[in-house]
């Protein structure tokens, strides 16, 4: 987890540029390329996790250039990894119900139903002999009625229980009932999702650069302890660098968004290209003045660019010059 954030410079460092502009101006009335003043400014990526901890290791050092992907910082995962194995084997538990409710009944229970049902049928056909005999019996006058319908009734018990036995392993070969299975699905998914949870809060105690980009700083040492979403290190892309300078109000028109102008700073003999990326819409701060066709040369607005290369070399806060080509 990260998000942008933007250093505020110090008001006095503006109005120096602001000075600067107008004093540059008025030496450059007749140049057709003036050159301004401004500095540079950079946008941090605050990085930090969304889970609070100990921080267990920094892997990164001020003044450090990282490429993307890059592990910033660790945060102690204990409790989250024993959550992790917990949440993984109630999922492994709950497609295990899942699939047995699918598959209807093992092959051991029923084998023990169809060894269940030999036996009554083997009892139904003694039955059915035994009822046959005692029937010969009645007719011929040996054995009375009482007897025979004593037979009879065990011959029937014995076809029902036949009966019973046939449709318990049809019954078992079949999968549970639709109600069942609904619920089950149903509880395998909210196990996945907490599977999933758990996997996301883990990862979370690892956090790595989004982008090639400078350690700017640190803000906690190992040992300490790291509050949920407080920044540990902020970084700053090459791409995050900035130039903001004042332009004065006659030379504003000579200038647009996309146009590019060329950046010089101390101690760097190359120039440097920059894109105008934004122009503001308002006058910046200036002493009071009336606004009439003699004053309104001394209004600056702010412009700001960025290079259209990687340029080391500048860094916030740092003053610059700005040349319109």
């Amino acid at each position: 987890m990260s998000h942008f954030t933007v250093k505020p410079w110090d008001a006095s460092l503006r109005l120096v540029a602001v000075a600067a502009t107008l004093l540059i101006l008025s030496g450059c009335q007749g140049s057709s390329s003036p050159t301004l003043q401004g500095y540079v400014e950079g946008e941090f990526v605050s990085m930090a996790s969304s889970e609070g901890g100990r921080l267990e290791r920094l892997l990164v050092t001020k003044g450090e250039r990282v490429p993307a992907g890059a592990p910033l910082f660790t945060l102690e995962s204990r409790n989250e990894a024993l959550l992790l194995r917990q949440t993984d084997r109630q999922w492994s538990a709950a497609q295990a119900r899942l699939r047995d409710l699918r598959s209807g009944k093992r092959d051991q229970e029923l084998e023990v139903i169809r060894a269940q049902l030999a036996q009554a049928l083997a009892r139904e056909k003694v039955a059915a002999q035994n009822l046959a005999r005692e029937s010969t019996l009645f007719d011929a006058g040996i054995v009375s009625r009482g007897e025979l319908d004593d037979i009879r009734a065990l011959a029937e018990e014995d076809t029902a229980r036949v009966r019973e036995l046939e449709g318990q392993l049809t019954v078992a070969r079949l999968a549970a009932r639709d109600e069942q299975i609904r619920e089950q699905t149903a509880t395998t998914a909210a196990a996945r999702a907490t599977l999933d949870q758990a996997v996301w809060k883990l990862g979370e105690k690892g956090v790595a650069a989004p982008a090639a980009a400078l350690v700017f700083d640190t803000l906690y040492k190992e040992g300490e302890w790291v509050p949920a979403g407080a920044p540990v290190v902020r970084l700053l892309p090459p791409e995050n660098v900035k130039v903001r300078f004042f332009v004065p109000q006659p030379l504003l028109g000579r200038l647009s968004p996309g146009k590019v102008v060329v950046l010089s700073c101390d101690g760097s003999p190359a120039e440097i290209p920059a894109r105008i990326t934004y122009i503001s819409t308002e006058a910046e701060y200036t002493p009071p003045v009336i606004y009439s066709n003699e004053t309104r040369a001394k209004l600056v607005f702010l412009l700001e660019a960025r290079p259209t290369t990687a340029a080391p070399q500048l860094h916030p806060g740092q003053p610059v010059s700005v040349r319109m080509p």
